[in-house]
Formats: structure tokens, C-alpha cells, sequence
């Protein structure tokens, strides 16, 4: 007679031993005993530590696992994050002064964003970390940090923000010269991708292996595409994100980015997030749907108990259309970004909201009334995800706070009409520093970095001699 152990399982049969759920988590832990655990075992040999700059760019440092989980302290310079995209430094003056000492400032790592990169040979693990001082303190110019700050206002009152973006790029051809303009792709068909092919399946099926590779390492990560489209121009992708917390998504934006380029660049192809990467071409945008929920019964605050349109709803509208050109800075951050925002094209040049309505600045999607979100169809893919959003729902909490009244919804064509929003880079830094309300909440420190760093990159274009100057200027004046 064979013995059994109690519970009716055969002696001499080892029992299973059940894996805990975090282990098969694909991002995310709870604490640093879990990441050990989630580290060891995937075999995990190396992890990026990383944090966006103000330009949205991935920084950080790489080191191996038993260094991470050592309670080894991560520091970087202040510099870092008062750099140009072309890696110079911002330049005093205007309320910004370049600490003299370029001290460190403190990598923390924010376990709930841990997981692989799924396209490194070598197993390999990625971290996002908040920057703070040596003291603890968040430093307030930090671009996670900013959201945060917006965040933790709305949770203050009770509220809680739930944004969805809508991230537009193109696939482009190689080009290592950066003198020579950007050329559309060549598809599985072996012919240069054209244009005009909104929603094409069939233009979408030129990428087919490509898009499988994104839809490979976003699974590998954790992160969730809800849907991906043809867009209108050459190569143009769309890559539409479910709806959520504000950080939690913008975490996510960053990581997509990353992921697009390493997928992009595994199939000889280019992947790029400019504003307006192709002459003739329509621009990238970087949508954000949003809605705010009442933290306490749960509803959407946009509607009324009887389903009608909010005073809330309203006053979200009216911040947007009162302080979005002041922030435009945020959601147009470098000079191509306003060739995207020209009279006549498919972007909003005005502050103007509508039911359904794509050519306005703030668009009212048709939806359950428990749906009801406002899409700011002003920023620009080059944006950072982390600011972009929070310029966005800062304005929207500023009119509410202050109750400002929008103007009558649009039901017509309204991007014909006289531009509505700052030309150009200094203008938009200009009048960013003049709306004392947005300063305010974004953190004057912040606000005084980001609009040196965006002087010094004008600066910095206007050293750059054009092909338009050299075609009409160099034998004609």
C-alpha cells in the first residue's frame, strides 16, 4: 500500500511549488524583495537605470544587477537637466542662474515601472527613477516631477485626472547625413511608401514585420497599445494608448518612444518623433483625451447628475482656451515644431473647441456621458510625454479653479480663420513667462529652466545656415 502525505498527495512525489504572481509580472514590483526575486528569476545580468531630461531623452546609468539591488546610492549632475537637445548648456538670466557648483542630484528608482528591455541580446532589466536632492526633496524642475506636482494638486481637491494619448511618427529611410532631407520608407512591396493613406490596411501591412516587433517588445515590457493605424502621410504611423493615471501613461509614452526607434532601427529604418519630420508632408501630433474623476463617488466630474454637460466641464474648457497658448512652449518645444503649426494644415492654429470637430484646438469627442473627455489636439510628438501632459491638465485646473468661461462651441471649419497661438519659439517662451497662474503651479524653478534651455536651442538653431538661404540668398541680394 503506497503512504500518502496528508491531503492525499502520493509520498515520495515532491510537491510544486507555486511561482508567486509578481515573478510573472512583465513590469512592475512592489518592493525591493520582489525585485531581487523578479531580477533573479529572469537572469537578469544588467539593468538601465534611466529618468527623462527635459527633451524626453532617456538618462541615466547602466550597472550590473548585484550593484542595483545593493542599496547602491544613483546620483547625476544637476547639468543634465539644464542641457540644450544639442547638449549644450542654458545660459543665465531671466530668473535662471546655473548652479555654480553642478552638484549631484539622486537617482531614486520607481519600482512599479521595472522591466526588460526586450531587445538587448544579454538579459537586461530597465528602471524609471524619480529625481531627487541629496535631502530627499523632489527637485521641483525635474519633467516627472512636474507632473507629479500637477497630479498631487488634483488629489488635493479630490480629484483624479485620467488622460489617453495618441502618439503619431513616421518611418523614414536611413539618413546618416543629416544635410539630406528625410526620404519615406521602402515597404515589403519594394516601393517607396506614398502618401494619402489614412486608415490603408494595405499601409499598414507594408511594416507587417516591424509593427510585429513593436507589438513584441511593448508585450515584453508590459506596456499595452490599444490600437495602431496608417496616417495620412508618408510612413505615418498612429499608436493610440488605453486610458489611465497621467504618470503612469506618460511612463508609458516614454518607454514607446524608446521602443519604436529600437524596433525601427532593427529593420534598417529610421523612426522619428519630429514635429514635422517631411517637407510637404502633414505633421505628428501627440493628442491627449482627458477626463477628471471624483476621487470620492468615483464619477466623472465633466458630467452632471443628469447626464448634462458640468460647470466643470465648462470651466476645463475655458482654462484650455485661456492659458494652452501661453504653454504652447510645452507642447511645441523646439523651432520645427511650429512648421507644423501653419494656417491650412491638418493641425489647430486656434483655441477653439467643438463637438467632433478635428479642426479645433480642443475637440468633444461623442461618447457616454460617464465618457465625456476633452481632446487637446495641440501638442506636437516631439513634446515630452511628461510635461505635455502636464501643461495640459494644469490648464484645465486652472480654469476650474478660477471658473473662466470658453467661448461658443465651433460646428464649422475653424482652422481657416487667423492663427490663434505664438509663430515661433520666443514667443511662446514670452508668453509662457507671462501667465504667472501656470508658472506657478509648474514650479517657478521649472518654469525659469526650461524657458533658458529653450532660448539657448534658438540660439543654437539660428547659428545653422538653411538650404532656403543658400537657394534665394546666395546670388540674389
Amino acid at each position: 500500500m503506497v503512504s500518502e502525505k496528508k491531503g492525499g498527495r502520493p509520498a515520495g512525489r515532491s510537491a510544486r511549488v507555486r511561482t508567486p504572481a509578481f515573478l510573472k509580472n512583465e513590469r512592475g514590483v512592489r518592493n525591493w524583495k520582489e525585485a531581487r526575486e523578479w531580477l533573479e528569476w529572469r537572469g537578469i545580468e544588467d539593468i538601465e537605470c534611466i529618468t527623462p531630461d527635459q527633451a524626453g531623452v532617456a538618462r541615466g546609468k547602466m550597472m550590473p544587477t548585484k550593484k542595483f539591488t545593493s542599496n547602491t546610492s544613483l546620483a547625476l549632475p544637476s547639468a543634465v537637466f539644464m542641457a540644450t537637445i544639442s547638449g549644450r548648456y542654458a545660459e543665465d538670466g531671466n530668473g535662471f542662474v546655473y548652479p555654480e557648483d553642478d552638484g549631484d542630484l539622486k537617482l531614486v528608482p520607481d519600482l512599479s515601472t521595472l522591466s526588460v528591455v526586450p531587445w538587448e541580446d544579454d538579459p537586461t532589466a530597465q528602471v524609471i527613477c524619480d529625481l531627487v536632492h541629496q535631502d530627499g526633496r523632489g527637485v521641483e524642475f525635474a519633467p516627472r516631477n512636474v507632473l507629479k506636482k500637477v497630479v498631487a494638486v488634483y488629489k488635493a481637491l479630490g480629484y483624479r485626472p485620467v488622460v489617453a494619448p495618441e502618439i503619431e511618427f513616421y518611418l523614414v529611410r536611413k539618413n546618416p547625413d543629416p544635410d539630406y532631407p528625410l526620404t519615406p520608407p521602402v515597404g515589403r512591396s519594394g516601393r517607396p511608401i506614398g502618401g494619402g493613406q489614412g486608415y490603408s490596411i494595405a499601409g499598414v501591412n507594408e511594416f507587417d514585420e516591424l509593427i510585429d516587433d513593436i507589438y513584441h517588445f511593448c508585450e515584453g515590457q508590459g506596456l499595452e497599445i490599444d490600437t495602431l493605424i496608417h496616417e495620412e502621410g508618408a510612413g505615418q504611423l498612429e499608436i493610440n494608448l488605453r486610458h489611465g493615471d497621467p504618470v503612469a501613461l506618460a511612463d508609458q509614452v516614454f518607454m514607446f518612444k524608446r521602443t519604436i526607434r529600437e524596433a525601427a532601427l532593427k529593420h534598417d529604418t529610421y523612426a522619428t518623433f519630429m514635429a514635422k519630420p517631411i517637407q510637404g508632408q502633414p505633421g505628428s501630433a501627440m493628442h491627449i483625451h482627458q477626463s477628471v474623476i471624483n476621487d470620492r463617488t468615483g464619477n466623472n466630474i465633466f458630467t452632471a447628475e443628469d447626464g448634462s454637460e458640468s460647470d466643470a466641464f465648462r470651466h476645463f474648457i475655458g482654462g484650455m482656451q485661456h492659458h494652452v497658448p501661453s504653454a504652447l512652449v510645452m507642447f511645441a518645444p523646439y523651432v520645427n515644431s511650429y512648421r507644423r503649426l501653419t494656417q491650412g494644415a491638418s493641425a489647430p492654429v486656434n483655441t477653439k473647441w467643438g463637438y467632433d470637430n478635428r479642426t479645433v484646438a480642443f475637440r468633444v469627442p461623442r461618447s457616454e456621458p460617464a465618457g465625456r473627455r476633452i481632446e487637446n489636439r495641440i501638442p506636437s510628438s516631439d513634446a515630452n510625454p511628461y510635461l505635455a501632459l502636464a501643461a495640459s491638465l494644469a490648464c484645465g485646473l486652472i480654469g476650474m479653479q478660477r471658473k473662466e468661461t470658453p467661448d461658443q462651441p465651433v460646428g464649422i471649419t475653424a482652422n481657416e480663420d487667423e492663427i490663434e497661438l505664438p509663430r515661433g519659439l520666443l514667443e511662446a517662451v514670452e508668453l509662457f513667462e507671462q501667465d504667472t497662474a501656470l508658472t506657478e503651479l509648474l514650479g517657478l524653478s521649472f518654469a525659469s529652466t526650461f524657458a533658458a534651455i529653450k532660448r539657448t536651442e534658438f540660439e543654437t538653431f539660428m547659428e545653422v545656415i538653411s538650404p532656403w538661404e543658400r537657394e534665394f540668398l546666395l546670388l540674389n541680394v
